[in-house]
């Protein structure tokens, strides 16, 4: 069988609550529009999501706040998938939003969460929401906003919880309060060496660890571009890939726990991104892009 075809089962799964993930997946944000900010192309957007399922994503990474002038990253997904497919999994964010007056808010109050889960519910076209992550944009306690998440949850609206760009603190919080299944922070090649601990603790605990811009690294919403280290060119040149696919399969490596979503709306990239789930590095390449990492 061909990379292309096993590429998304082949780095193996993970468990998200009851719902099992394979553990490269998709992200839904470069969707919405091209990276000069021009709104996508809606046909090659739709054909991207299905040619992902097609090659076996059956974990994708969405929000309702992934939207440009005329897209819509929730809508091209119930545009292109729906009927969904009973295997998939589509994780969402809450917390970042519009406030009433149509300014952009960071940080949703409680009471504001239930009205953002039932605009994911209605352009996903969806009765229940299979993961939520709240997405906090500071260093307070995130208790209240969980707390309301877990309402919902108990309500039947949500089926698991997680939390997005938390710091250790702020996940004890929330597991105090309801079960957590996944953590998505910002991770890669290009973080400094203390987030490691985080990332090792949700394997202690049994908690997928969800990194964002693990390729586009310091490129950010960007995307990649910039230099790469001599040693990610090397191993990249020694396996015939590129250096995006050996950052993210660097990320697959470090741990079962650790789930991959890197999006794309080129159809082109979606391929390269799954095969990327065969990549296999040494040990000696993985220490030789630790070594980037201590010498950041």
């Amino acid at each position: 069988m061909t990379s292309e075809t096993t590429g998304a089962a082949s780095a193996g799964t993970w468990t998200l609550g009851d719902r099992t993930v394979n553990r490269l997946g998709f992200g839904a944000m470069r969707l919405t529009s091209n990276t000069d900010g021009t709104p996508s192309d809606r046909d090659r957007a739709i054909t991207v999501l299905r040619r992902a399922v097609d090659l076996g994503v059956n974990h994708i990474d969405t929000a309702a706040f992934y939207f440009s002038p005329l897209r819509s990253a929730n809508e091209l997904i119930n545009r292109a998938l729906a009927p969904y497919p009973d295997d998939l999994v589509i994780t969402t964010k809450v917390g970042p939003g519009r406030d009433p007056s149509g300014q952009w808010s960071p940080q949703a109050r409680p009471e504001q969460l239930r009205g953002q889960v039932e605009e994911n519910l209605r352009q996903l076209g969806r009765d229940h929401l299979d993961v939520v992550n709240l997405r906090v944009s500071g260093t307070e306690s995130i208790a209240d906003r969980f707390g309301a998440l877990a309402l919902l949850r108990d309500a039947g609206l949500i089926r698991h919880l997680g939390v997005s760009n938390v710091g250790p603190e702020q996940l004890t919080q929330a597991r105090a309060i309801a079960p957590v299944v996944c953590v998505q922070n910002r991770y890669g090649l290009d973080a400094p060496p203390e987030d490691d601990d985080l990332l090792r603790s949700c394997g202690d605990q049994g908690i997928a660890f969800v990194p964002f811009f693990a390729i586009a690294g310091a490129g950010r919403e960007a995307g990649a571009g910039h230099g790469d280290h001599d040693e990610v060119l090397s191993v990249a040149a020694a396996h015939g890939v590129s250096a995006a696919q050996v950052r993210l399969a660097w990320t697959l490596h470090l741990g079962p726990h650790v789930l991959a979503i890197p999006g794309t709306g080129d159809p082109d990239h979606l391929v390269a991104n799954v095969a990327a789930g065969t990549l296999r590095l040494t040990p000696d390449e993985l220490a030789r892009l630790g070594a980037v990492r201590q010498h950041r």
